[in-house]
């Protein structure tokens, strides 16, 4: 797979990937591919994540015991390894999407001062 394609800046990108892994985990289990795919589909394109980019970011969100796994097995009988959201990751993404309201409602305010 390509490395990730963004339309912006990685800073913004690297902020963004917690919530995003943590809001798709909540609508449902998920695998690697699939998550990269959900997040191009909500993105519009916008955001095409590398699984080099993705799985690292697995693994510590796993490590911080937000999200966990298991193996199940694809619609072809291979086994494949699933995502779940756990209660403290559903903790931080409210906290998270908290946050990236009021940095809006910042950004908001800003524009309009003078």
């Amino acid at each position: 797979m390509p490395p990730a394609k963004s339309d912006y800046s990685k800073d913004l990108v690297a902020a963004s990937a917690t919530p995003l892994i943590l809001s798709v985990l909540r609508n449902a289990d998920s695998y690697g591919y699939d998550i990269i795919a959900r997040v191009a589909l909500l993105s519009g394109g916008k955001l095409q994540w590398a699984e080099g980019m993705l799985y690292p970011l697995l693994h510590r969100l796993e490590g911080r015991e937000l999200i966990k796994s298991y193996w199940g097995k694809s619609d072809t009988g291979r086994r494949r390894k699933y995502y779940q959201i756990t209660p403290a990751g559903e903790q931080t993404l409210q906290s998270q999407r908290n946050q990236w309201r009021e940095i809006s409602d910042f950004l908001s305010r800003a524009g309009q001062a003078s």
